[in-house]
């Protein structure tokens, strides 16, 4: 489905119904997960874009916990693979069996954990490199090629992975093609106190509650196609061009802190991705038109995992998130903020 043309943006009626399903979606994950609210908007968001996440954060913070909540609600197909060095690429893709059959030997293809809708990569960098890269093309391509011949994977299919930033023995960091492939990288960060005291309280043993809500097929197939109809504005996608260009040391409009502490920029697939995600959050609010707060809101979750430091950020403990701010700070010095009405074609 295409955007709409002369400028014609989604109705009340049309919008209202697949926002009142993702707020109902988001309640339940704040209900099923206690204290993290932007956390779960950003990752229902990454879900709507049809984009992959990777959630970073030490043991013990519910990386996993809120990747099995989400399959609850969508009621999708769901697989789980835990990594470990000795997992190998046809525990992942699938294998070729020799099976004897009434006309003789044949092979058999067993598919491997990756058919299914929600792949949940539990400490994706804990596998070799070898068996980090079988995901390449599922997560780019959404196929499977072995042996000459290429299976297409079910729709949706997304990879939701975890990390675990402390531990470095017997781990294998993701090299930056694949960081690239994940729409977001999210820090799943500890409780406060308040927070701690209901899990205590309310959730014996950390027990995970039953989903309040669970979405349709149907359901999610609709918000699939009025994502598709969310207006983007030239201006905006004009802002998203010029972020993007700005995080490179030798762009036009990068700041001093991009130019003193970035060896590399976003790629192209950035760009496309703070798009996309934009859309999901102004469909999220119930706006049929993305606006500039829509790619600010989403900008450092996309940018912070494909923007390459050198070791003067390292030595002056500088990460992506200064060098996001200063980029979105200048940009808005510069005057692309222009009056609300820009979305109207």
């Amino acid at each position: 489905m295409t955007e709409r043309q002369e400028g014609k943006l989604l109705t009340a009626e049309e919008i209202e119904p697949v926002t009142r399903i993702l707020n109902q979606t988001l309640d339940s994950l704040n209900h099923m997960l206690l204290g993290r609210p932007e956390l779960h908007k950003l990752v229902l968001i990454g879900v709507i874009a049809r984009g992959h996440i990777l959630l970073e954060g030490v043991p013990g913070v519910g990386k996993t916990a809120l990747i099995r909540a989400l399959g609850e609600i969508l009621q999708l197909k769901f697989n789980r693979v835990q990594f470990t060095p000795d997992l190998m690429p046809g525990d992942i893709l699938g294998t070729h069996i020799l099976e004897e059959t009434e006309h003789g030997r044949a092979m058999r293809f067993e598919p491997g954990a990756v058919f299914c809708n929600i792949l949940l990569a539990d400490e994706i960098n804990r596998a070799s490199p070898k068996t980090q890269a079988a995901l390449l093309e599922a997560m780019q391509e959404r196929s499977v090629t072995l042996l000459g011949e290429t299976r297409v994977l079910p729709d949706p299919f997304f990879v939701l992975a975890s990390q675990n930033p402390i531990e470095q023995e017997g781990t294998y960091p993701l090299p930056e093609a694949q960081l690239d492939r994940f729409m977001f990288k999210l820090q799943v960060l500890g409780s406060s106190a308040e927070v701690l005291e209901q899990i205590i309280t309310m959730r014996r043993r950390g027990e995970t509650p039953a989903s309040p809500f669970q979405m349709s097929r149907d359901d999610l197939l609709k918000v699939f196609a009025v994502m598709e109809q969310v207006y983007l504005p030239r201006a905006v996608a004009r802002y998203i061009a010029r972020l993007s260009v700005a995080t490179h040391p030798d762009g036009a409009e990068a700041t001093e802190p991009v130019r003193h502490y970035v060896n590399y920029g976003a790629s192209p697939r950035a760009a496309i991705a703070i798009a996309e995600a934009a859309r999901g959050y102004a469909l999220l609010a119930g706006r049929p038109t993305v606006g500039f707060e829509d790619v600010r809101a989403v900008a450092g979750a996309v940018l912070n995992h494909r923007i390459l430091l050198n070791y003067n950020a390292r030595f002056d403990k500088v990460d992506s998130t200064v060098i996001i701010q200063s980029l979105l700070e200048s940009l808005d010095e510069a005057g692309l903020n222009l009056p609300e009405d820009v979305g109207v074609a």
